[in-house]
């Protein structure tokens, strides 16, 4: 039987982060650890397509780095 517990704070799943695309000059370059290559593309497209820019992004150590490139 697995047994209910109440009054258990809900963890904050989604971390909103905030990352600089606005500032970046084309060949800026920024780094985030801790997360994964998927959701840092995913974030790189959505703001590609708001700023009109390209960013990549590749594995680098424990995170992603991102360079604007268009």
């Amino acid at each position: 039987m697995i047994e209910i517990s109440k009054d258990i704070p809900v963890p904050n799943s989604k971390i909103k982060r905030q990352y600089p695309y606005k500032s970046m000059d084309i060949g800026d370059s920024f780094y985030v650890e801790g997360i994964s290559l998927q959701v840092v593309c995913n974030s790189n497209y959505r703001y590609g397509k708001k700023l009109g820019a390209k960013f990549i992004a590749k594995k680098e150590n424990e995170g992603v780095r991102v360079w604007k490139v268009e």
